[in-house]
């Protein structure tokens, strides 16, 4: 939409659990203080595993993402990526992998440190993909997992891949975004076959009970809608 085209901010600040964050246009988040990247559900192979049961979708997701991954990584040069679940689409993604996407991954993670956060979708990583390979971590004062647990605690997580819809001069826009409420924040899909679910569904309220705001992802910046202000699908 229109009003997503002005000012391009590649970047936009929060305040976390008392930490510093910065959102990303790609969908990734960073920490300064730990120097650290943070991206969710990547979602690799996906098109490849929909093919596997005759569900044929373009086989180029992976490189996509992969594309997106090393563009921000490339931008924050962080010490340390940390992948949030759900890095590939099911745990025979890894051995998918083609040669070309295998060395892009292994170009990114080079000089770095690199941390898998397993998901629903790949509790178990192979040594092959590199990196460490954890349940979920701390870091500062936040836990990090992938699926978000209800209650009151300081955590990022991904798994339910949030979109806010909104309308504006008439026509209905709906974009990936970070949901947060300064305590917890749920961060978007990166996976270019990711999909999405909307902000307005129940599965949002037990983490949100006093309400959140959405940081939607427009083309050129992000922006900071209150709930009241999102249409359900």
């Amino acid at each position: 939409m229109t009003a997503l085209r002005k000012n391009k901010q590649t970047t936009h600040e929060i305040e976390l659990a008392g930490q510093l964050a910065l959102l990303d246009l790609s969908g990734g988040l960073y920490l300064p203080a730990h120097d650290a990247l943070l991206v969710a559900d990547l979602h690799f192979e996906k098109g490849s595993s929909f093919a596997r049961r005759g569900m044929m979708l373009p086989p180029y997701d992976t490189r996509e993402t992969l594309s997106a991954l090393s563009d921000v990584v490339s931008r924050f040069n962080p010490r340390v990526v940390i992948a949030l679940g759900d890095s590939f689409h099911d745990i025979g993604g890894p051995d998918r992998l083609g040669d070309e996407e295998r060395s892009t991954l292994s170009g990114v993670q080079a000089g770095r440190e690199w941390i898998w956060v397993t998901g629903n979708h790949d509790r178990i990583l192979p040594e092959s993909i590199g990196g460490q390979v954890v349940v979920e971590m701390a870091l500062g004062s936040l836990t990090l997992r992938h699926e978000p647990v209800a209650g009151e605690q300081a955590e990022l997580a991904g798994h339910l891949h949030p979109v806010g819809k909104v309308v504006m001069r008439g026509r209905a826009t709906r974009r990936r975004c970070f949901l947060t409420d300064g305590t917890r924040c749920v961060m978007p899909a990166l996976g270019a076959y990711a999909g999405g679910l909307n902000a307005c569904d129940a599965a949002f309220k037990p983490l949100f009970p006093n309400g959140f705001t959405a940081h939607l992802i427009g083309t050129e910046r992000i922006f900071a809608i209150a709930k009241a202000m999102l249409c359900r699908d």
